[in-house]
């Protein structure tokens, strides 16, 4: 046990943010570089080390987080790197995108602030980099199997990562100029700078992952002639399709998709562009959503220089303590303030959008919306609520619907779906097609980092007993596994 009285004796404290008004300036990580080491031995001191450890069970991934609170307790940054990495294949991200379900299952949560475990696990790995305990780990023997992964989100890479140890050849196919999937592209460089992805590519590529980029399956290669090239193949192309808002107006310019909108703002960032071609720079905007994506286009406009923000959510205002259908240890639905939010706008909450107004140009001008309610279990519009907000800039962050068949992956590979329209698999992670494996987005439906990182090295394990017959890797999860969260 790290300290025994660590729970009674310290006091939650969490990194550090940046000041708001110096922060939306620029496109650096909100977080104070160095804030957490000089706080997080005691933090980890926290940790009660308990005889059962719900935190376990709020992770997908099953960290042995114990463990590594012991060690960052102790300041032993090399073994809390190895037992953080023993169950992750890339911490760094889950650190800093998780919504960290293992705090809202932490027993010292039950009647005080839980442990800070994403802190503690984003200094662990970020120590790891420093101190250079991150190195390549190739295999010792190839396999003489071939593996082809179909997208590079943390699911792909997870999966590619494991199967590529394991002394298959793996290759990586990405639709996009670069390797990250939504990591790259859909995940603002605030949250997440992409000098973290960068390095774990260069280390998959030292232990022997191969790259492809600007690849479509299903259109620049045929997922046929992919099949026979490749002992197996594993889907990680996530879950794309962005939920549309069929009403009056959508077709006016001015109305984007959120992943229309973030991407360009990271090409930017990327250096492929000098100014997003949809830019809030001046505009009042309108985000449609209120879950994480919708932050990130709140933040983005943030720094564009917006001359207002409005965040719609047709949903009530969640409570900021856990509802009684929602106890410990599961994870609650509760009012979260994110850094996008700390920075301004205005949050709108039980509200339907009608109809979007347009100027004589054809651009969207106005938003018009009306309160609604929950009338014996539906939502329902309030008369006499209407009102419209001005909206030159309209981001539509409400979800994905499914693993996009538009490119023809699903159908050239003749692949099952299931009843919510995702990549139907068995609990190996195959599908309906000898050899053709699912994992993440692709075949759970939209979800977090954790569950796809869970899902890719779950997966490998499947596609490595394919291989092989047996397999030592490890499978946190099973696609079926639904008690941890969702």
């Amino acid at each position: 046990m790290a300290d025994p009285k660590g729970f009674l004796t310290t006091g939650r404290e969490v990194a550090e943010t940046r000041p708001a008004g110096e922060r939306v300036k620029d496109w650096n990580e909100v977080y104070v570089p160095g804030s957490l080491l000089p706080i997080i031995s005691k933090q980890a001191g926290r940790c009660m080390d308990c005889g059962i450890p719900f935190c376990h069970q709020g992770c997908p991934l099953g960290n042995l987080i114990p463990e590594w609170n012991d060690y960052a307790y102790r300041e032993d940054w090399t073994a809390a790197s190895e037992r953080l990495h023993a169950t992750n294949n890339f911490p760094e991200f889950t650190g800093r995108l998780c919504p960290a379900p293992c705090e809202s299952a932490c027993v010292l949560g039950i009647n005080q602030p839980a442990v800070t475990i994403k802190n503690v696990e984003v200094s662990i790995i970020d120590q790891a980099w420093d101190r250079g305990d991150v190195t390549p780990q190739p295999p010792e023997r190839l396999s003489g199997k071939t593996v082809a992964v179909i997208g590079s989100g943390p699911a792909g890479l997870a999966a590619a990562q494991q199967l590529t140890r394991a002394g298959h050849t793996v290759a990586v196919y990405e639709r996009a100029d670069r390797i990250g999937g939504l990591l790259r592209y859909g995940i603002p460089e605030f949250k997440m700078e992409k000098s973290h992805i960068n390095r774990r590519i260069e280390q998959m590529r030292a232990e022997g992952t191969k790259f492809r980029t600007e690849v479509e399956v299903g259109k620049d290669v045929d997922a046929a002639k992919l099949r026979r090239r490749y002992d197996a193949v594993v889907i990680a192309a996530g879950a794309t399709v962005s939920r549309d808002l069929p009403v009056p107006g959508r077709e006016l310019n001015g109305v984007h998709f959120a992943m229309e909108y973030l991407p360009l703002a990271n090409k930017v960032q990327e250096g492929d562009l000098t100014v997003s071609p949809i830019t809030a720079e001046g505009k009042h905007v309108v985000v449609i959503g209120g879950g994480d994506t919708g932050a990130d286009c709140v933040g983005t406009a943030h720094r564009q220089g917006a001359a207002s923000v409005t965040q719609l959510e047709i949903m009530p205002r969640p409570g900021e303590d856990r509802n009684a259908n929602q106890p410990w240890p599961t994870f609650p639905m509760l009012y979260k303030v994110t850094s996008a939010h700390e920075e301004g706008g205005e949050r709108v909450y039980s509200v339907s959008t009608t109809h979007f107004e347009g100027d004589e140009d054809g651009n969207v001008a106005a938003l018009h919306l009306v309160e609604v309610e929950f009338k014996d279990g539906k939502l329902e519009q309030k008369p006499g609520t209407e009102r419209k907000i001005p909206a030159q800039l309209v981001t539509l962050a409400m979800g994905f619907t499914g693993t996009d068949q538009a490119n023809g992956l699903v159908q050239q590979f003749g692949l099952e779906l299931d009843a919510r329209g995702n990549v139907a698999r068995d609990d190996d992670y195959a599908t309906n097609v000898d050899g053709v494996f699912v994992a993440g987005d692709a075949g759970r439906g939209q979800s977090l980092i954790v569950w796809a990182i869970a899902e890719g090295r779950s997966a490998a394990r499947g596609v490595d007993r394919f291989l092989t017959g047996a397999s030592a890797l490890p499978a946190p999860i099973r696609p079926t596994d639904r008690s941890l969260t969702v």
